[in-house]
């Protein structure tokens, strides 16, 4: 049986639960309304306590959103540099072809 991927939940949202908690809301009450499991509630909240941050770095996740866009980019253009190479030697070797025809070697 594939392993079920736990879902994300957006930053607000999270603040939003880990706020009503902390007002006194207990995480079995704010878990029925919002649907949600009263674990992650109460993880999020030890998270809170902790100091860090409800979900990830943001400026991690953008800079490996970067380097997967810059990997893909990298590949396209190492992909049209091929075909260029390979269109400059069939275009040489052509040339080379006919200008030996034309000078009868």
């Amino acid at each position: 049986m594939a392993k079920k991927r736990p879902r994300a939940y957006p930053n607000e949202f999270r603040l939003k639960i880990i706020a009503l908690a902390r007002a006194g809301s207990r995480p079995e009450d704010l878990a029925k309304q919002f649907q949600i499991g009263h674990q992650t509630i109460r993880n999020w909240l030890k998270q809170a306590e902790l100091g860090e941050s409800a979900g990830p770095d943001q400026s991690a996740l953008a800079e490996s959103e970067e380097v997967a866009r810059l990997r893909k980019r990298v590949k396209q253009l190492e992909i049209e540099r091929d075909i260029l190479s390979k269109a400059a030697v069939d275009s040489t070797h052509r040339r080379n072809t006919l200008f030996s025809l034309l000078a009868g070697v």
